[in-house]
């Protein structure tokens, strides 16, 4: 079975940071902290679609979603 992919939005509060393709959407967050330097380590999952890095809340959603 093929992964399917999708456009995901990441923000930090309401501020779009990135633009990431990703099978879901803590995917998506995982992969634009890792970018940026962050460590598995360094990451706490906050929910599905969550993940705080040194005090900042991360998110996706899909692209096509409104703030």
């Amino acid at each position: 079975m093929a992964t399917s992919y999708e456009s995901y939005e990441v923000r930090c509060g309401r501020r779009r940071i990135s633009l990431k393709r990703a099978s879901t959407p803590a995917e998506a967050v995982i992969d634009y902290l890792r970018s940026i330097g962050c460590s598995d380590e360094e990451m706490t999952r906050v929910g599905m679609d969550a993940i705080t890095w040194r005090g900042a809340v991360y998110k996706a959603v899909p692209a096509h979603t409104p703030h």
